[in-house]
């Protein structure tokens, strides 16, 4: 038997259970076994997996369809513990290609039943209780409060008046009238900050309804507004308010906050404007059908809740800030929650209010963020298996497909329903969230022997991030002489199942790596990217053609690759060097010399904004050379001066372009307007001193008068 038609090593037909669902796909039963094959597992067929059940051990069933019935019958046995799902249907099954998909097939299967599961992250505790701010036109905030007080424990902010709105007749939660000014926190610890323009202050306000009687004009209504616009200031109101001294028209202290649990936002224009809304904050706007969705959802978060800390951040490696120079703020930018902020010289992540997208791991350039639900080496092995087994199983040109357990799961659900369903060479990934796969992941999957990569963006709110990843990686791929298109980010949800077909199906195979690497994929961003680098590099087609290898790959603005370049104005006073967060610029120890190590370059920009003469400017590239055999992380000179010596002495003074920039600063003061001050700049302290004692003219004590 030849080595791609061996059966599966790891398989065993007590644990494994396959069903083709009717026969609607081929399942090559000689090929994948010893997994059972069955055409009805849920049916006539399901006492098989009922016998499977009672032998004990781990039972993994291909059938994701069919949960709640096996995960009953497993319950039953007292083996709900036991029994594991997957999906082999939607992601391999029901395809145009189906009889060619045995090798897909094949990894789909090790993956799922020889990997172990993720370690857990670690966990961010949340809690909130009923306490529910309500704010909007009084009419609508006012009467979602008199419904929900029942459930929640509302307060209402009345932001706009209304003709015809009422405060209650009994006093049973707050109501303030203001405008707001902000709304910070996350679920369980919202705070919000308003200002207090009504004169009437309706926590003082006993509703007695003497001012509304009082006005002339009219202008306070049921609901204790005071219409400005209406009133002549006759302040027959506070006359008739009296010693309740609800009414203040000069009321200086105007600034108010309280805390809240829950925030339902009613204003036309929401408070937040996120592009990710924090957990516990709706904003429906004015359409009561949304409205009552809203109120719904908002329900669900009342209890306590765990979440995973998306992220993981090492500040040693961040290059967000050096002395208040800022250089990197990417992962600033791309937050759609707005998690992360600036903290100094570094930056912080809040993870309370982080949804796990994964974008700021993405762009970050140093891998101080990375992503860890999962953790890249965990989704390395992964990639590793599924490529390892579909090629022993005798798959050609791999094409891995990432993306999110939700919105990609379904879009590749309905292509497989209604479309061709997914080529036979292309191998679905699932991960939390695609925006995290970044150009770590997406180069080391080539390195690991797929031929091409593509990234579903279903439901990403910013697929640009990902685009220029694939672009940085496309351009170098290209550079190296490996043909064709590697790297795709597809932009298509569960509607635009068509869009998904087209991108696969129109799609020829790239050229690939000769032989697959076999190192691991790491937790550090740049480790894993010198990995897969010294490898695309080590079988680089380009290398065997008569032009060779590239000496430089030009890359985009914004590559986490490429050079320093110093002109002449740089007067080597190396600020640069203490700003760099990654040591890729340095002061030589034996000279006045600045010395780059390319390889360690961020292109964060730190540098260029720290440098006082503008001398630094930055150029996005990368040097495949860096990544030869040798793999030595090799500085070059980029300044170099001479030593300025004292015009007394002789002695070493420093640098000479930074010793003659200090003189040409320094002549233009009154306090060197002579030519001997101008003269003793080039001297050293002591011959300065000694030049001053014996030419200036001294003062004798006995020329002193009192």
């Amino acid at each position: 038997m030849s080595d791609s038609h061996k059966p599966l090593p790891t398989a065993d037909a007590a644990r494994v259970h396959l069903c083709d669902c009717n026969r609607s796909f081929v399942l090559d039963a000689a090929r994948l076994a010893p997994a059972a094959c069955h055409h009805a597992l849920c049916g006539a067929e399901l006492p098989a997996l009922e016998a499977a059940l009672a032998l004990g051990g781990e039972v993994h069933v291909a059938c994701t369809q069919e949960t709640a019935l096996f995960g009953e019958l497993a319950e039953a046995q007292g083996a709900g513990e036991r029994i594991r799902f997957f999906n082999l249907r939607e992601s391999a099954g029901w395809s145009a290609e189906s009889a060619a998909a045995t090798p897909k097939l094949a990894a789909l299967i090790a993956a799922a039943t020889t990997l172990a599961d993720p370690e857990p992250v670690p966990a961010v505790q949340m809690s909130a209780g009923r306490s529910l701010l309500i704010m909007g036109e009084a009419g609508a905030a006012l009467g979602w409060a008199g419904r929900l007080a029942g459930s929640f424990e509302p307060a209402v902010l009345i932001t706009a008046r209304a003709a015809d709105a009422e405060l209650p007749a009994v006093n049973a939660y707050p109501v303030w009238s203001g405008r707001a000014v902000r709304l910070s926190g996350h679920l369980g610890a919202f705070e919000l900050q308003w200002q207090q323009h009504n004169p009437i202050d309706l926590d003082l306000c006993v509703r007695c309804n003497a001012c509304v009687k009082a006005c002339p004009e009219g202008a306070i209504g049921f609901d204790l507004q005071v219409d400005l616009d209406a009133c002549r200031g006759h302040r027959a109101c506070v006359a008739a308010c009296g010693e309740i001294g609800a009414i203040d028209f000069a009321r200086q202290d105007v600034a108010r906050s309280e805390r809240f649990d829950l925030v339902l936002d009613l204003s036309a224009e929401p408070l937040l404007r996120r592009i990710e809304l924090p957990d516990g904050y709706v904003a429906p706007g004015r359409d009561p059908f949304e409205q009552a969705l809203a109120v719904q959802a908002l329900g669900e978060f009342v209890g306590e809740f765990e979440k995973p800390r998306y992220v993981a951040f090492e500040a040693g490696l961040c290059a967000h800030s050096r002395a208040k120079k800022t250089g990197c703020t990417n992962c600033i930018e791309a937050c759609s929650t707005e998690a992360i902020r600036s903290n100094g010289d570094v930056i912080a992540v809040d993870p309370y209010l982080c949804k796990g997208c994964g974008t700021c791991s993405t762009v970050c350039p140093s891998g101080a963020l990375s992503f860890q639900y999962p953790r890249v080496p965990e989704l390395g092995q992964r990639v590793k298996t599924l490529l390892a087994e579909y090629a022993r199983a005798g798959g050609e040109d791999a094409c891995l497909l990432f993306h999110s357990a939700e919105a990609g799961t379904a879009a590749i659900g309905r292509l497989a329903r209604r479309g061709r369903g997914l080529p036979a060479r292309v191998i679905p990934v699932e991960v939390w969230s695609a925006d995290a796969v970044g150009l770590d992941l997406m180069l080391g999957s080539l390195a690991l022997g797929a031929c091409q990569v593509v990234v579903l963006a279903a439901a990403s709110h910013d697929a640009a991030p990902l685009k220029a990843q694939a672009g940085h990686g496309q351009t170098i791929l290209s550079a190296l002489g490996y043909g064709g298109e590697h790297l795709r980010v597809v932009e298509a949800d569960a509607d635009d199942w068509r869009t998904l077909e087209a991108a696969f199906h129109d799609w020829g195979p790239a050229v690939g790596v000769a032989e697959p690497a076999r190192f691991q994929l790491l937790p550090k961003k740049r480790e894993t990217l010198d990995f897969a680098l010294r490898h695309l590099v080590a079988h680089a087609p380009a290398a065997t053609t008569a032009a060779g290898l590239p000496a430089a790959i030009a890359l985009k603005a914004g590559a986490p690759f490429g050079q320093v370049l110093a002109s002449d104005a740089c007067t080597l006073c190396m600020s640069c060097t203490g700003a760099c967060p990654a040591g890729a610029l340095r002061a030589a120890s034996d000279a006045y010399r600045l010395e780059f190590v390319e390889k360690n370059c961020l292109q964060c920009g730190l540098c260029e904004v720290s440098c006082p003469e503008s001398a630094i400017t930055l150029e996005p590239r990368l040097l495949p050379g860096e990544y030869g055999t040798d793999g030595a992380r090799k500085a070059r000179t980029l300044r170099e001066a001479d030593i300025f010596h004292c015009t007394a002495c002789g002695k070493a003074m420093g640098a000479a372009p930074l010793i003659e920039s200090m003189i040409a600063r320094l002549s233009g003061h009154s306090m060197f307007a002579g030519e001997a001050e101008r003269a003793r700049l080039r001297m050293c302290a002591d011959c300065r001193v000694i030049d001053m004692m014996k030419t200036e003219p001294a003062v004798k004590a006995w020329d002193l008068t009192e």
